[in-house]
């Protein structure tokens, strides 16, 4: 039975529509126009236990609105969610103990409340014991660099320090299943590179994670799944590597040689490839699909021909694939998803 199910999941938001000014809010009193937005749309989605989740799609896709119906915080229109075999809205208690949820622009410190007594607080509200409390801390002190934010008050800290706080406070109770929210923002890059290997380590222990997030590299080396939403609707549900795989083929070998290689002598060698030249004369790029000419037979090729001095192989990033899927130049075929 999988950990996390949805299904048909819906969720419609119901704005007022209202003239501007004074008169327009006058007849707004009397004479209510409201417009529906669908923010979640027939979603189906499930989750298997110790799974790492990357749900990702354009701003207003309807990645938020989707967490925060997972998590029992929204109530949807329409649709079922199970959390462990429970719901979220009804067994809000018993949820609570089995999820850690994150938003990268929600905090739940308290404000006036020292780092170290907002921790404290959800102890007691979770019930660990002190044991247990003390061994997670001082993990995640060492992941998160703790220390120096512990006595300072939650309004006080940087966008930086509150998000390493806030990862600390959602992973506190030893969740079954966490959802990340653009768990990465404001973090500088040392940190970061602590986090995810950090995601590494949680997803390796069995731990369940749903992870939303615009840094794709914190995707990458992570999450084996790659689901795309956009208007509401999941698009791609499918293996990350076999994303790569189908809708980035494409490599680029850079490659330096002692003399002068006649561009049009490596375009008759290599007809599939795009041969262009690098900058200088010395240097030139072969863009190949992997699938129809590997990196060794184009090297091959290119040391008949010149002595090689220098070679690099650039790999497709899955942001390149999502950088298209949102400028619309890629369509992602359904039929390959799971």
């Amino acid at each position: 039975m999988p950990i996390v199910e949805a299904r048909d999941l819906t969720k419609v938001f119901r704005r007022p529509v209202k003239d501007p000014g004074l008169a327009g809010s006058v007849r707004h009193l009397f004479r209510r126009r409201f417009i529906d937005k669908v923010a979640v749309d027939h979603v189906d989605l499930s989750i298997e236990a110790g799974e790492a989740v990357a749900y990702v799609g354009p701003n207003g896709a309807g990645k938020s609105t989707t967490v925060k119906l997972l998590s029992g915080i929204l109530v949807p229109t329409s649709g079922d969610v199970r959390i462990d075999g429970l719901h979220p809205q009804r067994d809000r208690t018993a949820i609570a103990h089995r999820i850690g949820v994150l938003f990268g622009q929600r905090t739940q410190l308290w404000w006036d409340l020292p780092v170290r007594e907002s921790f404290a607080v959800l102890r007691d509200i979770y019930g660990i014991d002190e044991a247990t409390y003390r061994k997670r801390l001082a993990r995640f002190d060492e992941v998160l660099d703790l220390g120096e934010i512990l006595p300072t008050l939650g309004r006080k800290l940087s966008l930086g320090q509150r998000m390493r706080a806030d990862l600390a406070a959602a992973m506190l109770h030893g969740p079954r299943v966490v959802y990340l929210d653009e768990p990465t923002i404001g973090l500088d890059l040392q940190v970061k590179d602590r986090v995810r290997e950090f995601f590494r380590t949680l997803r390796d222990e069995g731990t369940t994670v749903m992870l939303t997030s615009h840094d794709l590299a914190d995707i990458e080396g992570f999450c084996r799944r790659l689901v795309i939403i956009d208007q509401g609707r999941i698009i791609f549900d499918g293996d990350l590597e076999a994303v790569k795989d189908r809708y980035a083929r494409e490599r680029i070998l850079h490659v330096e040689t002692e003399q002068p290689v006649p561009l049009d002598s490596v375009r008759n060698a290599l007809p599939s490839a795009v041969i262009t030249e690098g900058e200088t004369s010395r240097q030139l790029s072969v863009r190949f699909d992997r699938f129809v000419l590997t990196a060794g037979q184009a090297v091959s090729v290119l040391a008949g021909l010149g002595n090689l001095v220098d070679i690099r192989v650039d790999e497709p990033k899955i942001e390149d694939v999502i950088r298209r899927v949102y400028s619309g130049e890629l369509q992602l075929d359904p039929e390959s998803s799971r």
